[in-house]
């Protein structure tokens, strides 16, 4: 984490961590086999904890995860852990619709953002329950498929659906899943305020461990001028 930090310095303005789970069905064989990894050491929330106390010194951070972890352990003390560790929020991505209430509130007992991944096959009448209760940001996955998808993007697509999500919502919306090069970060940086990177730098830290903040740092440098003029 020091070593990608010190590389990409001012580039990358937040961490996503995630909560290791057994069976993290939104998430292709990369992420996977990190997450089973990671189980097979006994790192579950304890470790995940600590993961986000040392990338919150560093920078904002944020945990994935899925609802079963956290209801193994219960809202109100994931909440309040991540929140202890220095978190700035954790998104659920399978949170289901009947718990929701409990969550937001627990979450926001405890200081954090909750944002909220909105599937793209979401109708315009859905929109509004699908983004209630976010804070921070909605998540628009770029792809429709698995996390670590290697193949064609529709971006037409994903810019009529953040469009969509806009007309519903004044929350910033960030994309990530099916974003596996430099140049295809480059080309969905217009339509959205964020672009997360998630499973080449995982592959990297599983395969290449040294070359994994170089990995990080070209993805950076590629959404740069995007950023820096949306900052201006």
């Amino acid at each position: 984490m020091n070593k990608i930090n010190d590389v990409i310095g001012p580039l990358v303005h937040l961490f996503e961590i995630g909560f290791p789970h057994t069976a993290p069905f939104l998430d292709g064989p990369v992420i996977q086999s990190a997450y089973l990894r990671a189980l097979r050491h006994g790192h579950g929330l304890d470790h995940t904890v600590r993961a986000v106390e040392h990338a919150a010194h560093l920078r904002p951070t944020v945990v994935m995860a899925y609802w079963n972890s956290v209801t193994r352990y219960g809202p109100e003390h994931v909440t309040g852990l991540f929140a202890d560790a220095g978190a700035a929020g954790v998104m659920v991505v399978d949170l289901p619709a009947h718990m929701a209430a409990r969550w937001h509130q627990a979450a926001s007992s405890a200081g954090l953002v909750t944002p909220s991944l909105v599937p793209r096959h979401t109708p315009n009448s859905g929109l509004p329950t699908a983004v209630a209760g976010a804070s921070g940001w909605l998540y628009a996955p770029a792809s429709t498929a698995l996390t670590g998808h290697q193949g064609a993007v529709d971006i037409p697509a994903l810019a009529g659906f953040t469009q969509r999500l806009r007309q519903a919502t004044s929350v910033p919306i960030v994309s990530g899943v099916g974003i596996s090069t430099p140049a295809l970060a480059a080309r969905i940086a217009p339509l959205v305020n964020a672009v997360i990177i998630g499973t080449p730098v995982v592959r990297a830290l599983l395969t290449k461990p040294g070359q994994a903040a170089a990995v990080a740092a070209s993805f950076a440098q590629a959404l740069r001028p995007t950023f820096r003029e949306q900052r201006v």
